[in-house]
């Protein structure tokens, strides 16, 4: 295994990453056709309107109290609904009671949203008080919470004043530059004495505030490991992902999940495609899931590719730019390419050569902007009938916007693209609909 990635290691250069040195204290530390409705399915109409009933208050109530938009409020509501405002209010009036400004109070329900149907006076205010019982003023107190309001779903006592704690070292060491140790000891042997001093160490490193806290919240085994992490941490610094980035995290997971015969095999699978193990690293690098996919996932992905009519080169070619086209089911790579060719007549070869069109959102980005050079070229407004593909779906959206709506004279029709731009979203299902019409 070592040596994989001792030869994965001649693909980057480590020297960035190999003065970091990880502070060993910190680890050792009736019938179907009745002419009368059922029971039950009176039972199902009446929970289902009473649920469509609950959503459509949950987006109001966000909207009027939060000041949350719409799009924002509908996402939350999908969390999260509730048919009337008593115990919304009061964990609101707890919270405003206790320091926290509207806009720390909308950021909070952004990220957790079930603490609005927390119950107020039994659960989320004695943990406040305990809060405050042990040091915290209003200050610390809403700056903490605010950063991760997931440490008021934790149990009242050890384990909530650990996480508080933690939150509050770090957030103090971000301002001063400095890592303080924890305020109090910890108990050996737990889980969560392994998290913090894990995530201590990981903030050692340079991994960032955003990252930290999502680790700390989550309930991955990775992170609670002892000997086991620092395997992985050192493969992952190893084969040289940067500390600072989503990626190394996701890498160390993966890490984490695999034993090197796990890892060997997988490069092995890969390496039966046709892909050295050179292409295999840095499709890792790219996109560490690769490691979780199996043989069969991998087989199925190149029957797809090669069903849609790309040679298998154009397959190889693909991978090793956007290895994540391999998680893809097949519906919706069958989906995104009949759009791209038969729908816009782009040529194969070009979704081939610029393969993370295939990852981009058909109803967000891909569809809104082909509908827009659709009504250009309709106009005759296109000096070329149809622009590369890589113009129109790997600019950015000031760059599209500057190229194809902005620079017309005509504001009507600047009107009509910015319309179709930011207001055409057309689904999956309606897409496929008109594919096959």
């Amino acid at each position: 295994m070592y040596s994989l990635i001792l030869h994965g290691r001649k693909l980057v250069q480590l020297q960035k990453w190999r003065h970091l040195r990880v502070s060993v204290n910190l680890f050792q530390n009736g019938s179907a056709f009745s002419n009368t409705f059922s029971s039950s399915a009176i039972a199902a109409d009446v929970s289902s309107r009473d649920g469509r009933k609950g959503h459509n208050f949950t987006v109001s109530y966000l909207v009027d109290s939060l000041g949350l938009a719409t799009k924002v409020a509908e996402s939350i509501s999908m969390k999260v609904s509730f048919d009337n405002k008593g115990n919304p209010d009061s964990v609101l009036s707890l919270l405003r009671s206790h320091g926290f400004t509207d806009s720390q109070i909308s950021n909070i329900i952004r990220t957790f949203p079930r603490l609005l149907i927390l119950d107020a006076e039994k659960s989320l205010a004695p943990k406040l008080q305990f809060l405050q019982s042990i040091g915290a003023s209003s200050s610390e107190l809403t700056e903490t919470v605010s950063a991760v309001p997931k440490i008021l779903g934790k149990r009242k006592g050890k384990s909530l004043s650990r996480y508080y704690d933690f939150v509050k070292v770090i957030i103090e060491a971000d301002k001063s530059s400095k890592l303080e140790k924890l305020c109090h000891s910890l108990p050996e042997g737990s889980k969560q004495e392994n998290k913090i001093r894990n995530l201590l160490v990981l903030r050692e490193m340079g991994v960032p505030q955003r990252l930290l806290f999502s680790l700390l919240i989550s309930d991955a085994g990775d992170v609670c490991g002892k000997e086991k992490f620092k395997e992985s941490l050192k493969k992952a610094v190893e084969i040289g992902f940067d500390p600072t980035t989503a990626t190394f995290v996701k890498a160390l997971n993966v890490l984490y999940g695999l034993s090197d015969k796990g890892i060997e095999n997988k490069f092995n699978a890969c390496k039966r495609l046709g892909l050295a193990v050179d292409d295999v690293w840095a499709m890792f690098k790219k996109w560490p899931n690769i490691l979780t996919k199996s043989e069969k996932k991998i087989e199925n992905s190149v029957e797809t590719f090669l069903g849609l009519g790309f040679s298998r080169d154009e397959f190889l070619m693909m991978v090793k730019r956007f290895p994540q086209c391999i998680g893809y089911s097949t519906e919706l790579m069958k989906t995104k390419t009949e759009f791209l060719v038969t729908e816009m007549n782009w040529p194969l070869k070009a979704v081939a050569s610029i393969p993370q069109v295939l990852g981009y959102s058909l109803e967000k980005r891909t569809v809104p902007r082909c509908n827009v050079i659709k009504v250009l070229i309709s106009k005759g407004l296109l000096e070329s009938e149809l622009p590369p593909i890589s113009s129109v779906l790997t600019s950015t959206s000031e760059v599209f916007l500057y190229m194809y709506v902005r620079k017309h004279d005509d504001k009507q029709l600047v009107a009509e693209l910015m319309a179709i731009f930011t207001g055409d979203r057309v689904s999956l299902t309606d897409q496929k609909t008109r594919l096959e019409q």
